[in-house]
Parts: structure tokens; sequence; C-alpha cells
């Protein structure tokens, strides 16, 4: 998604929009964005450029990922390298599917508050789902591949809103706050020998947003709007145990301790979003 041009076509339209609004009657233009509404909103999601992103090693189990897992001739058993994606087969020059962007999706109820003037303050509850997709592969000189894939599930979000409102038939504003999402993970590997936990904490986990958009009134009851947020989560509830399984002895997951815990090295999952709204103003 080019984000760029996406804002552009956002403003541009909000400009277009906004004129026939900006030339309402005064006597229903004060008592726009001074109360209650619900809205509904859909776009799209779009990763960061993770490039360099890896897999990360705890083979003595201290609960540090800053080991490398080697052979019993000391040699990196990942030398072969990483790569952001989905890995398409055992084989580092197979390369990596690209992450997915995906469609964006959810509801809000909101409260704004006119503080004189053309300043408008307010805060909102919302819930969100989304369908993009952030992965990372590791991959062995056995050769074998191990990924982790995670998305978004859903989020609880509360965001205050501040803006400005010329004329009344019209609103800009900037909005930010805190964020309860669910992360979904999917752990894949070709190594045939090793056992495999994948450890989930089911607990949510706690992010932030913050972005700015625009709307304007169709009715006065009734507005279209676009939308821009950036979003962040500690992702940090999700790793994935290797013990020997079928392996021998000699296994470099299991040199060490009997034991490697391995997890996505970015601990953040990062996303933008951009969306069209529709709101009804009590």
């Amino acid at each position: 998604m080019n984000f760029n041009r996406t804002t552009t076509a956002m403003v541009l339209g909000l400009a277009v929009a906004a004129s026939p609004a900006l030339a309402q009657d005064g006597s229903n233009r004060d008592s726009h964005f001074d109360g209650p509404y619900i809205s509904g909103f859909f776009g799209f999601g779009a990763q960061t450029n993770d490039n360099g992103e890896t897999i990360r090693f705890d083979t003595n189990g201290d609960g540090k990922y800053n080991d490398n897992v080697t052979t019993g001739a000391g040699a990196n058993a990942f030398s072969t390298g990483f790569c952001h994606g989905e890995a398409r087969s055992e084989l580092f020059s197979g390369g990596c599917a690209s992450d997915k962007d995906g469609i964006d999706y959810g509801g809000r109820i909101g409260w704004d508050s006119r503080m004189g003037g053309n300043l408008v303050v307010g805060g909102l509850v919302e819930f969100n789902k989304n369908q993009s997709k952030d992965g990372t592969s590791a991959f062995s000189t056995t050769p074998a591949s191990y990924g982790i894939v995670r998305k978004l599930d859903y989020a609880v979000s509360a965001r205050a809103r501040a803006g400005f409102t010329p004329g009344g038939g019209a609103l800009f504003y900037v909005t930010g706050g805190g964020s309860y999402a669910r992360i979904n993970h999917r752990f894949f590997t070709t190594n045939q020998v090793n056992a495999f936990d994948e450890r989930r904490d089911n607990k949510m986990v706690w992010g932030w947003q913050a972005g700015g958009g625009g709307e304007v009134m169709l009715t006065d009851n009734v507005s279209l709007g676009m939308e821009y947020l950036y979003n962040r989560y500690r992702d940090n509830k999700y790793s994935v145990a290797v013990t020997r399984g079928s392996a021998p002895a000699t296994n470099p997951f299991i040199l060490q301790s009997g034991q490697t815990n391995l997890r996505m090295g970015d601990r953040t999952f990062e996303l933008h979003t951009m969306r069209a709204t529709v709101s009804y103003q009590f």
C-alpha cells in the first residue's frame, strides 16, 4: 500500500466533500460534532518494512534469546541465514513469501464536545479486526526451515481525539491512546526429527495507536471520513520449545541444555491502517 498517495487522495477527497458541508446554514452546523456518535469503518492494514528480521534462540534456558545454536564441531547451525516472510522451502535459496497486507474493519462509539469556537475534543472506544500477517523464517545447515507467522486477531482500543471544525460542517482531528490486542501465531518447520512445543500465553498484549483524519457531514446526522492510524503492540507472549524427539543425542538443539527455545527477533508488532468511516451523530 502506498500511504503517501493514499493520504493525498484522502485530503483531496475530504476537501471536495467539505465544500458543500461548510456552506450549510449556521443554525445547523453549530450542533455538529457535539455529543454521542457511533461509527463503522473499513480499510486496509500494511506491515512496516522488516528486512533483516531474525529468529532468536535461548539454548541454555536463561530466558535471554541471544545464543547461537551450535553443532558438535562448534559451527553455527543457522549460518545459512534468515528472511522476512514465510519460507518457500527448506533451502535459503528458495526465499520467503512476502508478508501479507489485509483488510481492517470494526466499529466504535464515542463522544465529542465543542469547547467554544471551532475546537472539538472527545474520546472513543473501538473494536477492530485485521487480516495482515507478519512472518519470519530461519534456515539451518541441515538443511531445514523454521518460521513464525503472526497476525492481529482483534483489538479493543480507547483513544482521545482533538480537532478543528472550520464552520461546523467538517472536522479535522488527531487521535491517540491505548490498545489491548490478541495476536495469533503459527509455527512451521520442515524438520521432521525434533519435537516442537508452541508455548502460548493466552493473555492479551498492550499497545498504543496514534494518527489523524477528517470527517464531513452529509446530513445533520451522518458523516463520512478517512482515518490513518499507526499501531504498535508488545508481542512477548509466544515462544517455541525444541526438544530431542527422535533426533540423535548430538542434535544441535539439545547439546547445551537438552532444549532450545526460539521466538521472533522483533518483539513489537507494527501496523499502519487506513480506513474509510461512516458515523451517525445523535
